[in-house]
């Protein structure tokens, strides 16, 4: 137990933080929304849902995030449950290979799906090819319908979470329960449905709140497909307009702001309790059925099927990073590496590559140190506002990366409270405010990581350096931190790779062309004739390998616990 008045002190100076970098810009843009002039005003919200234009959007952005939900739950849940019930050839391998869409964001994959799917892309060439379409025939299947490809790519990067979620959930349900359930004769579906499922519900609802949330929100993916009739594009058309008196920008963000915060709360509310009745490790050790043959292929093909549709936008990224040209082709017509030594040569991405690894770099140390700091209170103090702490610490899953950056956009405009971060309003610099946007998206991942490997080591240990005089800081630098280190590992590399790629920060802070960051710089290159989206692609790549080594050492150091991290 650490001394109370060192644990106040950090509690403290945590709030502060979280209080002034992530409910500062929230408060803000709330205001900005409910009034206007200084009276109060609801006036504004209720005129957005007279507008169609936002209604649209608003619609469109509830059916994609429902869409992806459902469509994740059903492909994690019985990947899930295989995983957990039988061993099969290449499990192991199967079980690493289902987190590969982690490893590229989906506005990025957006690339690879419309170089397949456009009106010239790869799957009309196909089809004409085995006459399924005469020679002039070609479909725009993603012109017909964005809404389903952003739905689709979607789903395909964040079913890894839920399936996390799912995988752990089903770890740690007690197989005495099932075996009672199978005494009484409650068996087969009925045993899934009526004992099984609602045990897993608190981490299937636990996952599938950050992945509503996060589809909800997400703006790159929208952004390459040029859906922009949902609210997340409409925001961000309306950043120009910060600082005017027009409010309806600011309306948009409450509503957007009060739809996550709902799903949050409802999580909370519903599951909060109950989640914890499940941490515990089970009673009575899990059996798997051993299956070989025929049934342990059956057991591999939906993995295989699923992991073969998602690396689908990898792999399209891939092909045009290296093709000489790839139009109304099945394939590209000739490769070449030099769009890969383009991409570390170019006047944008070498300097934008830069950027990413300073901003997320430092935003990485600040998160190490402000995370092992507040899960070293909620777990080893007993301050009765611990709870309250590890909530706000977990608030920026549940709170839209857009709707802080809008916030962090108006508190730095000229004359406003946080200008002196930008240096010059009318000519920002955005590296503070980059570096703190992506430590407060990303202090989750090591809260989460830090307390893990904090409740799985005794606090005596801490105890008996103590009593032999050790000082609280040389204890924790001693004795906690080494103990610890693997967790703090993961959730550091966690942190910093997605800091590298996070996107709606990115997209809405950097605004000049030597500050953007690899996610800002793959965006504005992709939209250049030419090679411009051969080299964004290459730039992709890029990123890919490196989140892929990111991944693959974070799963090695955390295992099932890994899901953990993605849960609000």
């Amino acid at each position: 137990m650490i001394r109370r008045t060192h644990a106040v002190f950090i509690s403290l100076v945590a709030a502060a933080f979280l209080g002034a970098f992530l409910l500062w810009p929230v408060v803000t843009t709330v205001k900005g929304g409910l009034f206007m002039q200084g009276r109060f005003s609801l006036a504004y919200i209720a005129a957005v849902f007279r507008n169609p234009v936002y209604v649209e959007g608003l619609r469109n952005a509830f059916l994609i995030a429902a869409a992806t939900t459902l469509l994740t739950t059903l492909i994690s849940l019985p990947l899930s449950l295989i995983a957990n019930r039988f061993d099969f050839p290449l499990k192991g391998l199967m079980s690493g290979l289902v987190l590969v869409p982690l490893i590229l964001p989906p506005f990025v994959g957006a690339i690879g799906m419309k170089q397949m799917l456009g009106q010239y892309g790869a799957l009309n060439a196909l089809l004409i090819k085995l006459g399924a379409l005469p020679a002039d025939g070609w479909v725009d299947w993603l012109g017909r319908s964005r809404m389903l490809g952003v739905i689709a790519l979607e789903a395909l990067y964040l079913y890894p979470i839920l399936y996390l979620n799912a995988a752990a959930a089903l770890a740690n349900i007690d197989p005495a329960m099932e075996e009672a359930a199978e005494n009484l004769g409650c068996t087969g579906l009925r045993k899934f449905l009526k004992v099984t499922l609602p045990l897993m519900m608190p981490g299937l609802f636990a996952g599938g709140t950050i992945v509503f949330i996060w589809s909800f929100t997400e703006l790159g993916t929208p952004l390459m497909f040029d859906f922009t009739r949902v609210t997340s594009v409409q925001i961000f058309d309306g950043i120009k307009e910060i600082g005017s008196d027009n409010p309806f920008p600011y309306a948009l963000v409450i509503v957007l702001l009060t739809t996550s915060l709902l799903a949050y709360a409802l999580s909370k509310l519903a599951f909060g309790r109950k989640a914890h009745a499940m941490l515990a490790k089970a009673g009575v050790g899990a059996t798997t059925r051993r299956l070989a043959g025929g049934r342990g292929v059956a057991a591999m093909l939906p993995f295989l099927v699923v992991i073969g549709l998602a690396v689908l936008p990898h792999v399209g990224v891939l092909l045009t990073s290296a093709s000489t040209d790839w139009y109304r082709t099945v394939l590209p017509r000739g490769a070449t590496l030099d769009h890969f030594r383009d991409a570390l040569g170019h006047s944008m991405t070498l300097p934008s590559i830069a950027n990413s690894v300073r901003y997320a770099g430092i935003a990485m140390l600040v998160d190490v140190v402000v995370g092992v700091a507040i899960a070293w209170v909620v777990v080893r103090s007993d301050l009765p506002w611990r709870g309250w702490l590890d909530a706000l610490a977990m608030l920026p899953l549940a709170v839209p990366g857009m709707v802080v950056a809008f916030g962090y956009l108006t508190l730095t405009q000229t004359g406003a409270p946080l200008a002196f971060l930008v240096r010059d309003p009318k000519n920002p610099d955005p590296f503070l405010i980059l570096v703190i946007a992506y430590a407060v998206r990303r202090l989750p991942y090591v809260v989460r990581s830090a307390a893990a490997g904090l409740q799985q080591t005794s606090v005596t240990l801490e105890e008996a350096a103590a009593n032999l005089g050790c000082p609280p800081l040389r204890t924790v630098r001693r004795v906690t931190l080494p103990l610890i280190s693997a967790n703090l590992l993961a959730g550091a590399l966690l942190t910093f790779s997605f800091a590298m790629l996070e996107v709606s920060d990115s997209l809405m802070l950097a605004q000049k062309a030597e500050d953007y960051p690899i996610t800002k710089a793959i965006f504005h290159l992709f939209q250049l004739l030419g090679e411009g989206r051969y080299v964004a692609s290459s730039l992709g790549v890029w990123a890919m390998a490196f989140l892929t080594l990111t991944m693959l050492g974070t799963s090695a150091l955390l295992g099932r616990r890994m899901g953990a991290i993605f849960r609000v």
